[in-house]
This record gives structure tokens, sequence and C-alpha cells, in this order.
């Protein structure tokens, strides 16, 4: 498509694509969306991005970033059918973080239908330069129909810029005040303060105040701030960050990689048949009274929020990428009673290896800023990688990043071997989901 062009829609599941190459040197990037009302948003939830992953309508959902193999994609989920009557677009937005448009190759925005995964539109944007954020399209009504429009607009205030051109305030720290005036060298500062002469306050006759004005309704007011964990910064405390309290959700999602297993045939047409790829998120815990143990599908042991452990196993997913991925809660309003915790995934049947599957780990405490960061590309025939290790250092929990890749010995589980890996001591039997 170019630019200002448009084309219809099919109304329902659209998966939505921010795409660039990375490399050295070239910055990241985030997708975000913005639900429009005569060109505003009506409150802080009619803005999707990384720090608020969801839409209150179920209409529009960040499903997150991918890497494979130098292509990275960030991905929006965009179901039209589910968009309130009174939202008259649906602008599609990028930003970048630690540079400019100008930097990122090969940027582009695709849209596709989330059920048949056939292409609708896709507009590739060339003419980026200075700019910090990028509104690449937009979904909007016309006639009763839905269509997309590639837009192109570039800002060069970055997200905080293009947020608040939709109306909203954007939550970033307070500067200091400024410091007062040093003496100056030589004896000669600023004049002394001469006291002020008390007088008596003139009388007045009485006043008629006005009516009260009612207050203004709040303003819609969001935090953009993130925390990326890499190699060079793998760590952070939770408690600097002010995340300490409420429910810590924790996601890993991954691209499905499907192995060819032989062919069939369909209508007279050879086609490839697959297999599936099932991941386990789990955890090994240990609580501050010394009980040791394991958060994971296998066996059922899927803990429990408001007791002991406090770390509780939401489901078994088996997509990784469309839908919510693997998810587990810590409760982090019982943190005194948290020693240490290791996330870390298994692969229980669909690959003998996590060689090729790209992922990525995202901490969303309740209060304070998310954290993610993803796996490195595996060169082993690894089973079983440890992704995060919580630690409580005299009240500050600390999040370090490990994404490490374990390969089990001849005959010991993949449990076993992340337990040896980092000295849990824990006793292992088979189990089975």
């Amino acid at each position: 498509m170019s630019k200002g062009s448009n084309v219809p829609v099919p109304t329902g599941g659209l998966r939505v694509e921010l795409g660039w190459r990375s490399g050295p040197g070239v910055p990241d990037a985030d997708a975000s969306a913005l639900l429009l009302v005569s060109g505003k948003v009506r409150s802080d939830d009619d803005f999707v991005f990384y720090n608020q992953p969801a839409h209150t309508s179920g209409a529009v959902r960040h499903d997150g970033k991918r890497d494979a193999g130098g292509q990275v994609t960030d991905t929006l989920f965009v179901d039209l059918a589910r968009v309130e009557p009174a939202v008259e677009s649906v602008v599609l937005a990028a930003s970048s973080d630690g540079g400019t448009f100008g930097q990122v190759p090969g940027l582009y925005i695709r849209v596709l239908d989330a059920a048949q995964g056939s292409e609708v539109a896709r507009f590739d944007s060339a003419d980026a330069s200075v700019e910090t954020a990028f509104v690449l399209g937009e979904f909007y009504r016309r006639q009763g129909a839905w269509k997309f429009r590639a837009v192109g607009q570039g800002y060069s205030s970055g997200l905080a810029g293009l947020a608040t051109d939709y109306g909203i305030t954007v939550d970033e720290p307070q500067a200091p005040p400024a410091a007062p005036p040093a003496p100056v060298a030589g004896g000669f500062g600023p004049p002394p303060t001469v006291p002020p002469v008390m007088m008596p306050p003139p009388v007045a006759p009485p006043v008629t105040l006005p009516p009260p004005v009612p207050a203004a309704p709040p303003a819609v007011s969001v935090r953009l701030t993130k925390v990326t964990l890499t190699k060079e910064a793998p760590s952070v405390s939770l408690t600097k960050q002010g995340g300490t309290t409420g429910a810590m959700r924790v996601n890993l999602n991954w691209q499905v990689r499907k192995q060819f297993s032989g062919w069939g045939s369909k209508r007279g047409r050879a086609v490839a048949r697959h297999a599936d790829l099932d991941l386990d998120l789990c955890a090994l815990y240990e609580l501050s009274d010394g009980r040791k143990g394991v958060v994971q599908a296998l066996g059922n042991a899927f803990g429990a929020l408001h007791q002991p452990p406090f770390i509780h196993l939401d489901g078994d997913d088996r997509t990784g990428s469309l839908e919510s991925g693997e998810n587990l809660s810590i409760n982090l309003d019982h943190k005194q009673s948290l020693r240490r915790v290791l996330i870390f995934v298994t692969i229980y049947e669909g690959a003998r290896s996590f060689a090729d599957l790209h992922a990525t780990v995202t901490l969303q405490p309740g209060n304070g800023a998310p954290i993610d960061f993803s796996l490195d590309e595996c060169t082993v025939p690894s089973t079983v990688c440890a992704l995060a290790l919580i630690t409580n250092n005299g009240g500050d929990l600390v999040v370090q990043r490990e994404a490490r890749y374990l390969v089990p010995a001849r005959g010991v589980s993949p449990q076993r071997t992340v337990d040896h890996a980092y000295g849990w001591g824990m006793n292992w039997t088979p189990g089975r989901k």
C-alpha cells in the first residue's frame, strides 16, 4: 500500500504486525494502539501498549514481541467486532527505544486475518528520519464497515508526544527544584534580605464570593516506562521500581515451531503434517521458613496465590503466540515469605530442543514498570531453560535475567537438571499431566 491509501478489512479478529530488521545499532521498537472518539481517547483505558496490554472491552490486545533470526515483530490483536459503537477509529502506532526510526531498517505494518493467516494489508515505511514515534496505520469506520488506512505520520517527541496529541497526560517524573544561587567568589553574594515592614491590613468592604466552580474531571494519565533486561544489564530491583505489592504476572510467549513429520493428502494436494510444541512454565520456590517445592502443570502442582507458596500457575497453554501464552502469578503482598523463586520452562512434547524457538518473558507487577527480556538463540540440545531468578535480599526483591539453556544427562528429568544447576536439593519422582 502507498501512504494515504485504504482497503476494506473483515470485521473480526485481525493480527497486526509491526516489523523491522534488527542488528547492531538498531533501536528497539514497540507497537501500541489508541481507540478514539472524535480524535481523542475517552480515558487511559483506550491506550493499549506494553504497560497496559489489553483494552477493557477485549477488542484490542498487545500480544508481544518476537525475534526470528533478525526479523523482529511486535504484535497486536484487534477484534473489530468487539470495538464499542462509540469508537470511530483505532490508531496503530509505533515508538522507538534508544534511537530514531531513521535507524530502523525495513519498518512495516502488516494486517492479517487471525483465523486464516492470510494477509489483508501491508504498508512499508521508507521515509523515516528523526522520528521516535510513528502512526503507521488506522482502522476506521465508513458507512457501517471497517477500513484500514496507511498513515505514515511521524513524531520527534516519542511515545509521550504521540500520546499527548491524542488526549493523554503522560505521568513523568518531575524535575527537582532549582538550587539557590551560590555565593559569589570574593565575598560578594546576593544583597541581604531586608525584613518587611509590618503594616496593619487595610479594611475592605465584605465581598460576595461567586458560586464554586465544579471540579474538572481527572486528567487521563499513564506511565510509559518499562525495563528491558539484557546480558549487559541483567538485573533490576522490584523494590526500587515500586513493584513489591499485589500479584506479579509472569508471562511466557513463544513462536510455535511446527516440525515436519510427513506428508498427507487433502483434496488431492500434498500437505505437510505438523507436530504441536508444548512448553510448560514452572517455578522452583524456597520460602523463608525453609520449605521448598515446585509449581508446574506436571502432577497438577498448580500452587496457590493466597496461601503458601503464594505462587499460582494459571493453566497449560499449547499455542504460545496468538493467545495468552503460559502465565503464573506471584503474590508480592507475601514477599516476606519468599526467599527465592526460579522461573523456568521445560519442553513437555513436540520438540527435542529449544532451537528455533523465539520466546519473550514479561514480568508485570501490580504496581511498577513491566520487566521483559527475550531468550537467546539455543545452540545446544536443551529441553529446559532457566528464565529468571527472584531473590529476597534483606527485603529487596531483585529480578535476575538467566536465559540459561540446560542439557539434561541421559535419564535425568529437566526438573532435576535445573534443581541441580541451582542447588535446590529436592527429591524428584516421575509425574504426568
